[in-house]
């Protein structure tokens, strides 16, 4: 299928990964909808927007359908008015490791205290090196999903 997302999750025992990060971009997103089957969020990153609707996540919690598109900055402005409960803040940090980049995000706001590397891969058993860094694999866990942190934030564990 076309359009599928193959994702892994892990919580980020230090902040060593700031030290090798090659970028760093703040992130503002919220969700128009968050049901499990058809998760819709507006983001605005570099003054850009982007519309993405995901789909169900597959039983080992790696895959599932993705589709994004650019908008305008302003339109995702409008966008985000939109959203439901908490509007996510995260400033996202890339990191080279070996063959792969992980997305660090450090959340703000609401879910400060949190921070998640997220490791796009080809196949679900692909392999890749682990940095120091990368702590416990949280994949499939779904309160450490976005839309799941817009509803029941970090700091309400």
């Amino acid at each position: 299928m076309e359009h599928l997302e193959i994702e892994r999750k892990f919580l980020v025992r230090s902040n060593d990964y700031k030290e090798e990060a090659s970028s760093s971009t703040r992130i503002v997103q919220g969700f128009l909808n968050t049901d499990p089957d058809r998760t819709v969020r507006v983001r605005i990153k570099d003054g850009k927007g982007y519309l993405t609707v995901k789909g169900s996540s597959s039983d080992s919690g790696t895959t599932r359908f993705e589709w994004e598109t650019e908008i305008k900055g302003t339109e995702a402005t409008n966008l985000i008015d939109l959203c439901e409960d908490v509007i996510l803040e995260k400033i996202r940090y890339e990191v080279r490791h070996g063959n792969h980049i992980f997305e660090v995000d450090e959340f703000m706001g609401e879910n400060r205290g949190l921070v998640i590397a997220e490791l796009e891969l080809e196949h679900e058993d692909e392999v890749f090196q682990k940095p120091e860094w990368l702590g416990e694999e949280v994949t499939g866990i779904s309160k450490y999903y976005n839309s799941q942190l817009s509803k029941k934030p970090f700091k309400e564990w």
